[in-house]
């Protein structure tokens, strides 16, 4: 077998000229590339653009800020307050901004651009919000809700919720010697007499507060008071003890291991029981709010057809989550949304305070599962949702259409506008000051770019502000005249620009981030390319090609993971690492495939639910697919053709090396899930259900259950301390090969490092080992 080494820079026998990209530099990211700006947001006056920046490649970055006219950025002084985490939002019509600092209350005034405190306490003070009234401000305080009027400076606490019971303490029976003591001292008689005395009168006098509010042992969550500030609403979550897991750490300061608790496992028992209450200030009193009534609350998934015991099971209310209520600008109408926790349907509802009676206004349902951008996929989310100025038309998005689009809803008409149409999705979108306009990002052009728009209410034009390849992300200054862009291309970083908003703006870039290493190499921008699968579908995929005299006719296959993450796009990966990696081989001769594969994100409902109940089934033979692309197309060897991929890509690799043999020459799984029971709740539950409920679609997308049918090449590694794909993951399959007698794989552990590996000698060491695997399986002649 020949073998083929690298030190600092790479060779291969089959490469006409040495490989310039060095693998250990590479590995070190951003270190390498540089640090790339993040976290653009305005001052409240709009004047000055803040953000996080680490252009000296420090252990850490700091904040920088950019006003109209500087050169540069410059670093914000440690001791000068950044007044762009105030939230302005929803505050811009006011010029006094409330906000929370250290845990006080401050007031900053946009006129005079000074700030002064309100209000400091060791209690810490948060969730500040707005009312109706200018003098009034909320906030909240030791889980209750407070008034302040900042003109007179009355301070009023407007709710009294108490941990534990309302029903009075059942007196003990007095001890022997307690008894002896009443019956033999007079001083004792009296004591007692007086305290019954003082405690009745207590119980005469009404108390200032308002009425307590006892909540037991469940969680109080979402307090959220009206902007009238006559009611306020709350949520009250009874969460089962579910068992958690353990993550050992070997690699520890003392010398001892050290165990820390993390997630519990996917199962129907995690389920929680949710009930949303209203306070009524003035009648100061609780009531709670039914959803009995909700279009399919108690209709069972379809997947219960394939179980007897499940089929005939008696239909009851779906255990759903609710958040808090969303207002009119008057505080006159408020609507909220709920999402049922077997995760197939979402409810927006409005909400008549006085009563507690809802409305429901729109249900969204799949049989799959309910996301999609600005729709939640999990059910303790919230999405897009807002009122039109008009405080009777409801705005949000809904995959009806097969992509996620924007739509309104008049409350007193029910009339229902679709805002947008086609086959692409807003991905964002904000109401304008005025109201008569969205700032939406979409990816209309292509679905690998984030553009950005002006779309109008009212004739539903969309107007192009940033429409070119790549992405845009786009902060609004709080007059909306200004742009703080954040953009990248296929092979150009993230950087910082400003731009006018107006129609198809120019940007002006205000950051320079890159290494002159880095600058120093010629990336390659990738082909967004289309190919068809086995089904029809159009599958999108970046393909990487050498130069023609160059080409080994192999190939190998990368898996994205996440599942549901888009990476087939026209600007800067988050897998900036395996992008340098894909340049480094194709350098080395290899073609290289990069595949948004069946569940990924960015191309609408039909893709994004395609893996529900099989992972492992459409999102597998889009690899497979992507191989005979490689084969029939450009000309590759079927016989040199490797794949790999980290956590769900790396799940992909054990499916397509443990279901499909003699398919690819070798594979490496990086942080791989291999049995999707032992993974969590929020993810897993909404494509495969519950392990308890739907079993079949458990065995049939866990590798674990393939791994008698391992041929191929196998390389596994893993972090020790990973807490979300645990290394007991890779250690259960690995016994499984022990037992089945496999050993055609290896199995390489990192002690320090966790699910996203930190320390670069750990990238060097597992590169360099999928570099090796690839180099002797695919480029031996032998």
């Amino acid at each position: 077998m020949k073998k083929y080494f690298f030190s600092l820079f790479i060779f291969s026998t089959v490469v006409v000229q040495a490989q310039t990209l060095p693998l250990e530099e590479i590995m070190k990211g951003d270190d390498f590339i540089g640090h790339q700006p993040y976290n653009q947001r305005w001052s409240a006056d709009g004047n000055t653009l803040y953000f996080e920046w680490n252009p000296k490649n420090e252990i850490s970055g700091s904040t920088y800020y950019w006003q109209a006219g500087m050169l540069e950025p410059k670093v914000l002084d440690e001791n000068t307050f950044d007044y762009s985490t105030v939230n302005i939002e929803s505050q811009r019509e006011f010029e006094e901004v409330f906000y929370t600092k250290r845990g006080n209350l401050y007031c900053y005034d946009k006129k005079t651009k000074k700030s002064k405190p309100i209000y400091l306490s060791n209690e810490r003070i948060y969730a500040v919000e707005r009312t109706v009234d200018p003098a009034i401000v909320f906030f909240q305080m030791n889980r209750n809700v407070y008034q302040l009027n900042v003109k007179d400076f009355s301070f009023k606490q407007l709710t009294n919720f108490r941990t534990g019971s309302e029903s009075p303490k059942k007196e003990k029976e007095p001890t022997y010697l307690e008894k002896q003591q009443e019956e033999l001292f007079q001083y004792i008689k009296d004591t007692k007499a007086k305290n019954d005395w003082f405690a009745e009168k207590s119980k005469k006098n009404p108390s200032d507060l308002p009425k307590s509010i006892f909540y037991g042992s469940a969680s109080l969550e979402q307090l959220k008071p009206s902007p009238d500030g006559k009611f306020v609403t709350f949520r009250l979550s009874d969460y089962t003890n579910s068992k958690e897991t353990n993550v050992e750490h070997f690699i520890t300061e003392n010398g001892y291991t050290k165990s820390e608790s993390a997630r519990s496992k996917v199962s129907v028992t995690n389920l929680s029981s949710h009930r949303m209450g209203i306070f009524d200030i003035e009648k100061d009193t609780v009531y709670y709010v039914s959803f009995a009534h909700l279009s399919g609350i108690k209709k069972h998934p379809e997947y219960y057809q394939e179980y007897p015991e499940l089929k005939e099971k008696e239909e009851s209310e779906k255990p759903i989550v609710m958040v808090a209520p969303i207002y009119n600008k008057k505080g006159t109408k408020a609507v909220f949304e709920a999402r049922s926790q077997d995760n197939k349907d979402r409810w927006i509802m409005t909400l008549d305070l006085a009563t507690g009676k809802i409305t429901e206004v729109d249900h969204q349902h799949d049989e799959a599962w309910i996301g999609g951008p600005g729709i939640p996929n999990y059910s303790f989310g919230g999405g897009v949702l807002g009122f039109l100025n008009d405080g009777e038309t409801i705005y949000f998005q809904s995959e009806a259409s097969g992509y996620s689009h924007l739509y309104t809803i008049n409350l007193n008409t029910k009339k229902k506008s679709q805002l947008t149409t086609g086959k692409w999705e807003v991905r964002e979108a904000s109401l304008s000051l005025d109201g008569k306009n969205f700032y939406i990002t979409t990816n209309t052009n292509h679905p690998g770019n984030r553009e950005f728009y002006k779309l109008e209410v009212t004739s539903k034009k969309m107007i192009p502000l940033l429409n070119a390849d790549g992405a845009h992300e786009v902060v609004l200054s709080p007059d909306e005249k200004k742009l703080a862009v954040r953009y990248s291309y296929k092979n150009k970083p993230w950087e910082m620009y400003v731009a006018d908003t107006k129609e198809k703006t120019t940007l002006k870039q205000i950051t320079h981030s890159t290494t002159k290493a880095f600058e120093a190499y010629s990336w390659k921008a990738p082909e967004v390319i289309t190919f068809k699968a086995k089904d029809g579908t159009s599958v999108n995929a970046r393909l990487y090609q050498p130069q023609e005299g160059n080409k080994n006719k192999a190939a190998v296959i990368f898996v994205h993971g996440a599942g549901y993450l888009q990476n087939a796009h026209n600007y800067w990966s988050s897998y900036h690492r395996e992008y340098m990696f894909h340049n480094l081989l194709s350098d080395l001769g290899y073609t290289v495939l990069d595949i948004d594969y069946r569940g990924s994100d960015g191309y609408g409902k039909a893709v994004r639910t395609g893996i529900y109940r099989h992972m492992g089934g459409l999102d597998l033979s889009d690899q497979l697919d992507g191989k005979e692309y490689l084969v029939n197309t450009l000309g590759i060897d079927a016989n040199k053709v490797g794949i790999y991929g980290g956590s769900y890509g790396g799940f992909i690799t054990l499916m397509a090396l443990l279901t499909q043999p003699n398919t690819f020459k070798a594979g490496a799984a990086l942080r791989s899930v291999t049995d999707w029971a032992h993974y969590n709740q929020g993810y897993t539950a909404n494509i495969l259900n519950f392990p308890e409920t739907d079993s079949i679609a458990y065995r049939r997308s866990s590798p674990i259950y393939f791994a008698e049918n391992l041929q191929d090449r196998l390389l596994m590694l893993h972090g020790m301390v990973d807490d979300n794909v645990q290394f007991q993951d890779v250690v259960r399959l690995s016994q499984r090969f022990i037992e089945l007698k496999k050993k055609n794989w290896d199995l390489a552990i990192f002690p320090v490092e966790e699910h996203g590996f930190q320390e670069t000698y750990s990238w060097i060491d597992e590169y360099s080992r999928i570099l090796n695997l690839f180099n002797e399986t695919l480029l031996n002649k032998d």
